[in-house]
Parts: structure tokens; sequence; C-alpha cells
């Protein structure tokens, strides 16, 4: 997909990226269905669910750089476009991603390590092959104007980054704490 050289700052992008789904892959490691539904308290998220929720967000919105830029090659979301709700089979509506889900909407996930592994995976190429398609230009185009201010490529990609961090984090707390339980 790419014919460019990618930049330094695209180089440290797909860094991050990558970083984040070795997280995954090691967070989801040996866990069980049972271990990935385990809630510390009754309105905590589950680790399936995070890892869920970072994927589908991650999905979501670089697919929507990849559309709003005009890259050929993303054929829209992994989730809807490529059949993964249909595996997953979860109780939400097809276009849910995690934002505004009820406590119990959250405990209604399930999914086996296995399933998220290979979201997981396919996200993760999909990511690095958007980000090898950008030049640093790319990243000053407005790609959503429903914000004041209108969010730019490169705000989205980093917001997109960070929250896949703070939820790979989380899930990496609660198998720690789910060890000690």
């Amino acid at each position: 997909m790419t014919n460019h050289k990618p930049s330094p700052a695209i180089e440290l992008l797909l860094d991050g990226f990558s970083r984040i789904h070795d997280g995954v892959a090691q967070v989801l490691n040996g866990l069980s269905a049972a271990d990935l539904a385990w809630r510390p308290g009754p309105n905590a998220n589950p680790i399936g669910w995070l890892i869920w929720h970072l994927c589908r967000i991650e999905d979501l919105q670089m697919s929507g750089v990849a559309e709003a830029l005009g890259r050929a090659g993303v054929k829209g979301q992994l989730w809807t476009d490529g059949g993964f709700a249909a595996k997953f089979k979860l109780p939400y509506s097809e276009e849910a991603c995690g934002y505004g889900q009820s406590s119990a909407e959250v405990g209604e996930f399930h999914a086996s390590a296995a399933l998220l592994k290979e979201y997981a995976e396919a996200v993760s190429t999909q990511t690095r092959n958007i980000l090898n398609t950008l030049h640093d230009d790319d990243f000053a185009i407005v790609v959503d104007k429903n914000w004041t201010p209108p969010v730019t490529a490169g705000v989205r990609v980093v917001s997109t980054l960070m929250d896949d961090a703070q939820h790979l984090g989380q899930a990496e707390y609660l198998k720690g704490l789910q060890a000690k339980a």
C-alpha cells in the first residue's frame, strides 16, 4: 500500500500502534472466556470488552481518516464491512463501539481470546496500511467537522493512539488484579 518511505513522524506512529497491538496480544495470552468477562466490581469494564473497545475505536477512527483523505485500498471498517460484527455476534447494534454503553450492556459482552486476537491483528494491519499511505502534510487536513475546532487527521490519529494506550493499561491492570484474586 505504500509507495514512499515513511517520515520520522509516521515511523513513530507506526511504532506506537505496534506497541499497542503487542500489548493486546500479551494481555489476551492465556485468558479464558471467564477471565475475559471478569469484572472486579459490578460496573467495571472487563478485559475482553476493553480490548474489543480499543480495537473497535481504532478500526472506526483510522478507517474514517483513510476515507476522509480518500485513501484507496481501505474498504471501510473491518467491524462492519469486514465481517467481524457477524463473527462476534454481540448483542449490540452493528454500529456500537463502546461509547455510551450501560454497565448492563458491557456485561453482555462475550468473545474468545482467539476471536479478539483475530480482530486485533486485522485492525493492526489496517492501521499500519493506512499510516503507510500518509504524508506529513496530511496531518493538517480536517477529517471531522463535527467538533469545534474541527478535527484534523493528526489529532484523530494521536487521540486514537492515546485512547488505545489508556484502555490497554486498564486491561493490563485488570489482568494483574485478576491473578491476585
